[in-house]
């Protein structure tokens, strides 16, 4: 069976629960989704509120804080928003692929060829030990050890080799804090586990982000072998086709979402999952594909209208008003215009309740960089 685009899409933000806000908890959310993306503070915050019902940030600081929820570094060596027993059994096998990266001749200039990862780990170890500790003093234990070396690269590579998470206060709700690392274990006060399968992992991403190729479970995980873990799941998934003639896999108890489902209008964080778990991006971003992801940076964020992106955002908060600028990639028509001031509105009251909120909508292309 074929599946158009547009099917990929509504399927995608119905498992997304980007076509109706959801009434999961936090926790259930951030397991359905296999963490949320969360190298910056305040993507994961937009994203719930993007998908849960009457979102109370205070819930994330609170799990922060009571360890019922850590940030730590997943799938594509980026941090994600997850619940512990996801940190300890994900993280495994994502950690020897992170491991690889440090002593590449790309890394930092080449600045770690020629030591040896064991030694490197080992000081790594001693240092951060079994309490959190900030970048900034492993940097000035770094600079003892190896003062022949940057000592940014070194601390880069600890963050690498050692299973790591990010502490509190950062990632707390508007708290931008440097990052404070711990190693996991101590942290939960639970041992790692190396026996969860790849196989599951890939299933969770099928209900969360599927129908999808193997070449897009890789650009999700940076995991090698995807074949062979779709194969293990035997007649738990199901296999289609798409509008290119590439074979898609899928969990086999699930429907295809309506194609002709309306979707409403969402504004989504700076690298929101939905846009960063396919190398195929174009069942939400459009046959034309011409925002690359990099366009992202700098906290401008992608709006969706009928279920694509079209257009960008970005929020400035001066002076006593916060103004959401919004930059269309089409014309739109006037009721997408009254569904975009909408919602731009609604986040803006959540993101800022204290400022008062100016939502501009530029002309098509317009940079919303004042």
């Amino acid at each position: 069976m074929q599946l158009s685009n547009r099917v990929l899409n509504r399927t995608l933000l119905a498992r997304q629960h980007l076509l109706a806000r959801s009434q999961l908890s936090v926790a259930q959310m951030c397991d359905h989704l296999v963490g949320l993306q969360a190298q910056d503070v305040p993507p994961p915050f937009i994203g719930l509120w993007s998908r849960i019902s009457e979102f109370e940030p205070a819930t994330v600081s609170d799990g922060l804080l009571d360890r019922s929820l850590v940030r730590i570094t997943l799938m594509r060596g980026t941090i994600h928003l997850v619940t512990p027993p996801d940190a300890l059994r994900i993280a495994p096998h994502i950690q020897p692929e992170l491991e690889k990266i440090p002593f590449r001749k790309g890394f930092n200039y080449g600045g770690m060829v020629g030591l040896d990862p064991d030694e490197v780990r080992a000081h790594g170890e001693a240092v951060l030990g079994d309490e959190p500790m900030s970048a900034a003093a492993m940097r000035d234990e770094a600079a003892k050890l190896y003062p022949d070396r940057d000592p940014g690269a070194v601390v880069q590579t600890w963050l690498y080799q050692l299973p790591v998470l990010q502490t509190p206060p950062r990632g707390r709700w508007r708290d931008n804090s440097r990052p404070v690392w711990s190693r996991i274990e101590p942290w939960l006060g639970a041992p790692i586990e190396t026996d969860y399968p790849v196989a599951e992992l890939i299933m969770r991403y099928l209900r969360a982000f599927g129908p999808a190729t193997t070449m897009d479970m890789q650009t999700w995980s940076k995991l090698p072998a995807m074949k062979s873990a779709v194969s293990a799941l035997g007649d738990r998934v199901r296999t289609y086709t798409d509008e290119r003639g590439r074979t898609l896999y899928d969990a086999a108890d699930l429907p295809l979402a309506d194609p002709d489902e309306p979707a409403p209008v969402r504004l989504l964080g700076w690298f929101d999952n939905a846009f960063l778990s396919h190398q195929d991006r174009s069942r939400i971003v459009g046959a034309d594909d011409a925002v690359p992801i990099r366009s992202f940076a700098s906290s401008v964020s992608p709006v969706l209208v009928d279920g694509f992106l079209a257009g960008m955002y970005k929020v400035f908060v001066k002076g006593g008003t916060a103004r959401l600028r919004i930059s269309p990639l089409r014309k739109w028509t006037a009721a997408e215009v009254s569904e975009v001031e909408a919602e731009a509105s609604a986040l803006l009251a959540f993101l800022e309740p204290e400022s008062t909120p100016s939502v501009e909508i530029l002309a098509v292309g317009a940079d919303v960089r004042p």
